[in-house]
């Protein structure tokens, strides 16, 4: 683990905590993960026990490293995990990193949870590890995902073109979003307020 991002990293906020992945955590997130719609967007598809055990295995060895950061994402009222998140292609050099893998198990979409793990990765990267930069990502056909980035404040920076091959060996072309330091301020408020209203809007 690089010195820029401490082991063991907890986020806590008021309806998730951002557990470190440990190994005793990839059975609970594999089990979870076996619905279909999850992975529609992703290169990967994560319902394959044996494929999804080795992106988590992959996900461990590259914390050791020093590439990225992975968690689990835990419900607070049940303590029970419900999805994942992770940091990635961590560079302290240049201090950026990006944020991704992000899933939850669909009894949790429309909820605030995205909305306050987006929050909790945020602040840390421009507020605890000073970064200047933080890159979002998303299958170019997802519309609903990049309308999501923009709406939390992610500024769209371009497609590239087959920048993935998929599982099925289809190309995949990537839409590319970033947060800068010297924006976070007004973006933090923005992202705030929307979760605040989403929150209230769920009670």
């Amino acid at each position: 683990m690089n010195s820029w991002l401490s082991h063991p990293t907890r986020l806590n906020g008021d309806i998730v905590c951002l557990v470190p992945l440990q190994r005793k955590h990839i059975p609970v997130l594999e089990a979870l993960a076996r619905d279909p719609r999850i992975w529609e967007f992703y290169p990967v598809d994560g319902t394959k026990a044996e494929k999804f055990q080795l992106l988590y295995e992959t996900a461990l060895s590259e914390r050791r490293k020093g590439n990225q950061y992975p968690f689990a994402i835990q419900y607070r009222p049940t303590g029970a995990l419900i999805g994942s998140t992770r940091y990635l292609d961590i560079q302290p050099a240049h201090r950026k990193m990006e944020i991704g893998w992000t899933w939850l198990h669909p009894d949790f979409w429309g909820t605030a949870i995205n909305l306050e793990c987006k929050l909790l990765l945020l602040t840390h990267c421009f507020e605890t590890l000073h970064a200047v930069r933080v890159t979002l990502k998303t299958d170019a056909r997802n519309l609903r995902s990049r309308q999501a980035i923009q709406k939390i404040g992610g500024t769209f920076e371009g497609i590239l073109r087959q920048d993935m091959i998929r599982d099925n060996l289809t190309l995949r072309d990537s839409c590319y979003f970033s947060l800068l330091d010297r924006e976070w301020e007004e973006k933090k408020a923005r992202l705030t307020a929307l979760y605040r209203h989403k929150r209230a809007a769920s009670h």
